[in-house]
């Protein structure tokens, strides 16, 4: 997928664990998982606002996109 979620990025920046952050979001924590470790298909705006919210961020801070041939290329160099 050309969009990566850098939610961990931005997680460690405020040093707020998965936990406390589930629950200022109130989400759970496997889905808040799937969010940090870039496993997620979709994100819910609600969700994205929640987050940004606890956080004090922008969604451009969390959300990045990456040029999948790009990102295959720099794969196939390693």
């Amino acid at each position: 997928m050309a969009i990566k979620i850098n939610l961990d990025v931005e997680m460690a920046k405020q040093k707020k664990g998965l936990t406390e952050l589930a629950n200022e979001v109130d989400i759970t924590l496997a889905n808040l998982s799937i969010l940090k470790n870039n496993k997620a298909k979709a994100i819910r705006l609600s969700t994205l606002n929640a987050i940004c919210k606890a956080l004090h961020c922008q969604p451009g801070d969390i959300l990045e996109y990456v040029d999948e041939e790009e990102d295959h290329e720099q794969a196939s160099e390693k």
